[in-house]
């Protein structure tokens, strides 16, 4: 398993290592190693992206009413699941997030169990993309916000119940929200990296037959991480998107 992962992360960098390092250059950051950019958790990433895209195309070109299959069911599960938490904690206006809510814990999740497989490591538990994650998180909140509430109606959000007290708080939220970025990151990317460790340290100890059970736990995590991560990204919008008079 890992010799296909590696041979695929070979020819990536064949194919694209210049252009990734052109990219790379243009947004100031350094090139650690040029003729090999791209990484296995990169790699794992996109394989992940990849077999989301394919299922989801899948799913669209076998709906039916009547005879759903195995794949519709599961969508729809999932589904269901996520439009139940959006709603419970955001309310009206929850569905126009919800692609990109069902996408980000079905992403997560696929990531979190990659590391399941023998020899693979958790794409999560590369600090990396766990703060990939939590950028985008912090982007798309806040651009709804804005969108929802205006400039200056936003920035109200900001300054706290009472206009006296707006000097002082202003900057502790602006911190906090910018904190929120580092919670995000460090919360997945500490779970599943512990995960990772504590089953390598039992796989190697212990015959096999005994770590097995680690793996469950480890699968008891993904779970968890990947629920945690949308939950709180739905909680952010809603706090984001809601007017005054629905605080």
């Amino acid at each position: 398993m890992l010799a296909w992962l590696n041979f695929i992360t070979r020819l990536l960098n064949h194919w694209f290592a210049a252009p990734v390092d052109a990219l790379l250059r243009t947004l100031h950051i350094a090139v650690a190693h040029p003729t090999h950019p791209i990484n296995n958790s990169f790699t794992l990433e996109l394989i992940v992206f990849t077999g989301m895209l394919l299922f989801f195309i899948i799913v669209r070109s076998s709906l039916s009413v009547e005879k759903p299959g195995g794949a519709q069911h599961t969508a729809e599960w999932v589904h269901e699941f996520v439009e139940g938490q959006a709603q419970q904690v955001m309310g009206h206006g929850y569905d126009r997030h919800l692609p990109v809510l069902t996408c980000l814990i079905i992403f997560i999740l696929l990531c979190n169990c990659i590391g399941l497989l023998p020899g693979i490591d958790t794409p999560t538990a590369n600090p990396v993309v766990p703060l990939g994650l939590a950028i985008f998180t912090f982007v798309y909140y806040n651009w709804n916000g804005l969108r929802a509430q205006g400039p200056i109606g936003y920035l109200k959000h900001f300054m706290g119940p009472v206009w006296w007290l707006a000097p002082l708080m202003f900057p502790v939220e602006i911190i906090s929200h910018i904190a929120r970025i580092m919670s995000l990151t460090v919360r997945l990317y500490a779970n599943m990296f512990a995960s990772d460790l504590l089953t390598v340290v039992f796989f190697s100890l212990i015959p096999p037959a005994v770590p097995i059970v680690f793996l469950g736990l480890h699968f008891g995590v993904a779970l968890i991480q990947c629920y945690i991560f949308m939950l709180l990204t739905t909680i952010y919008l809603a706090e984001a998107t809601a007017h005054p008079e629905q605080h």
